[in-house]
């Protein structure tokens, strides 16, 4: 089953029944929220721009009692152009995404 992974542990999955579910931007995966293990994800304040898509906000990934601060990220009010992730959740900074 693929997902985003820290270590061995899976954190988001992105078919359900088969069918594809992420959606990809800028080779990034954003998952639907719902497919994403909620109990993984700590709240950050941290947050970025991107002049298209939009503020950013994180989340740490905690995994096994190990933190990844601020790996992953997603777009509560996107722009226009990035309305197709509105609240899905990518992953990074060692967060790695099997396919």
């Amino acid at each position: 089953m693929g997902g985003a992974q820290n270590d061995q542990s899976i954190v988001g999955r992105k078919s359900h029944r088969g069918k594809q579910r992420t959606v990809v931007v800028e080779g990034n995966q954003y998952f639907p929220p719902e497919a994403v293990k909620k109990e993984a994800l700590k709240p950050s304040k941290h947050t970025s721009v991107c002049p298209w898509k939009g503020t950013a906000h994180y989340y740490h990934v905690e995994v096994d009692g190990i933190r990844n601060d601020n790996a992953a990220w997603y777009y509560p009010e996107p722009k226009p152009a990035a309305a197709e992730i509105k609240n899905r959740i990518a992953f990074w900074k060692g967060v790695r995404v099997d396919g």
